[in-house]
């Protein structure tokens, strides 16, 4: 963009302080129904498509599956929950400089799922499952949760 444009000068403005700011309840609205989209879709990924493969390398750590499914459970429920409010969050702080829409959504979807599954690669870094199924579940939630940011983002309104 040339300097010389004023109106290329006045879309790449920052709002100024002071100016709408992010909506919280809407932020919670559209955050709790991307994690909903992400539990469900997490769900198929990783115990229709890949639970038994998860059983056998948890069994191989000594752990027995049955007896650790609700823990286990819970905490990745909470977790999508968490990551779906992250990204509604993301989405609502990003906004203001990137535009409405879903192009904005996935760059925070994409910000959000990236962080949390270099995280998740520990699993494989430690030797605790093999690089299959941590690849597998991770391409799996990419695609899940670019429809859950997909979703939550466009409940997200300002006022």
């Amino acid at each position: 963009m040339s300097d010389r444009d004023p109106a290329a000068s006045e879309r790449r403005q920052i709002p100024e302080a002071g100016g709408p700011g992010i909506a919280t309840g809407r932020v919670v609205r559209g955050g709790l129904v991307a994690g909903l989209v992400m539990n469900v879709l997490d769900y198929v990924v990783n115990v229709t498509l890949l639970g038994a493969g998860w059983d056998e390398y948890v069994r191989a750590l000594g752990v027995d599956p049955p007896q650790v499914a609700a823990t286990a459970m819970a905490g990745w429920i909470v977790s999508d929950f968490a990551f779906g409010l992250l990204l509604v969050w993301l989405y609502a702080a990003i906004r203001p400089r990137f535009g409405p829409g879903p192009g904005t959504a996935l760059i925070a979807t994409l910000a959000v799922w990236a962080a949390s599954h270099v995280a998740y690669a520990a699993l494989f870094f430690m030797g605790m499952f093999p690089p299959g199924i941590v690849l597998g579940s991770a391409a799996g939630a990419l695609v899940g949760w670019s429809a859950a940011g997909l979703v939550g983002c466009r409940i997200y309104r300002e006022a």
